[in-house]
């Protein structure tokens, strides 16, 4: 079965600014998805902000295996609802793929539990992403770096926990650097971090980001059933113990009782 891939956008500049309406005539979450389709083991649908309930529903998110993240102008539209739906997804087990200024979206924020801050500049400048770890699944198909003639500059220091691996370091034209592909897990949910992307430039048009992006969904997916009770904190009772057991001691907790929250 191909992996069922929800791209997400906040489509806002697409429909405010010319020049990236003229580069992504169909929404930047179009364009990702169509990259993402030219993979017979991936089947890309789209949904963005202005959707009722963001698209996020819950029936959608419980058939989505790896959701992609694209926002900027938008993150404090997006519901705290809908955000602490998609973390339960994520904890269950849904892959999360979060580009460029998604850094600063809610969903990213809460999952690291850090600022997510960075240095930026918008000039245009010329960015040259190092493969660091050539062996690593997201890094499949691409040679020593990827070239970016006009890019919007990330410099660290990034302010997001330790990652679990480095795929990518980025060097810009300016001289900054920056951690711009980075893997976490959260639960039973794999995270990438990706940072290219920025709007005005046809960053989503590029073959080696595109594949990146493939590679990265392959990674994410995690083909166990979703672990619908990891949030789930059950009070075991004395008789149900794996081995013979004899209460001790005063409880503060009857059998079957609620946990305190």
């Amino acid at each position: 079965m191909p992996i069922k891939t929800l791209v997400w956008g906040e489509n806002v500049h697409e429909q405010e600014n010319p020049v990236v309406a003229g580069l992504y005539p169909e929404g930047m979450h179009a364009t990702i998805a169509s990259a993402l389709n030219e993979d017979a083991g991936i089947a890309a649908t789209t949904a963005v902000l202005q959707d009722a309930e963001h698209g996020l529903t819950e029936e959608r998110l419980a058939k989505t295996d790896v959701l992609v993240w694209w926002g900027h102008a938008a993150h404090g539209k997006v519901e705290d609802a809908i955000v602490e739906r998609v973390q339960k997804r994520v904890w269950e087990g849904m892959g999360l793929i979060v580009l460029h200024s998604g850094h600063f979206s809610k969903i990213f924020k809460r999952l690291m539990g850090t600022a997510c801050s960075l240095k930026w500049r918008e000039a245009g400048e010329r960015e040259r992403i190092w493969v660091v770890n050539r062996s690593h699944r997201i890094a499949q198909g691409l040679g020593e770096c990827i070239e970016l003639p006009n890019t919007e500059m990330y410099g660290e220091p990034f302010a997001v926990p330790e990652p679990l691996e480095t795929v990518f370091i980025s060097w810009f034209e300016g001289g900054e650097v920056f951690r711009s592909g980075l893997t976490y897990q959260r639960g039973a949910g794999k995270i990438f971090y990706f940072r290219p992307g920025h709007e005005t430039y046809p960053i989503y048009h590029n073959t080696e980001v595109r594949q990146v992006l493939r590679n990265a969904v392959h990674w994410a997916h995690n083909p166990a059933p979703a672990w619908t009770a990891i949030a789930d904190a059950p009070n075991v009772p004395v008789a149900a113990a794996k081995e013979k057991l004899v209460q001790k001691g005063p409880r503060l907790h009857r059998d079957g009782e609620e946990g305190l929250r």
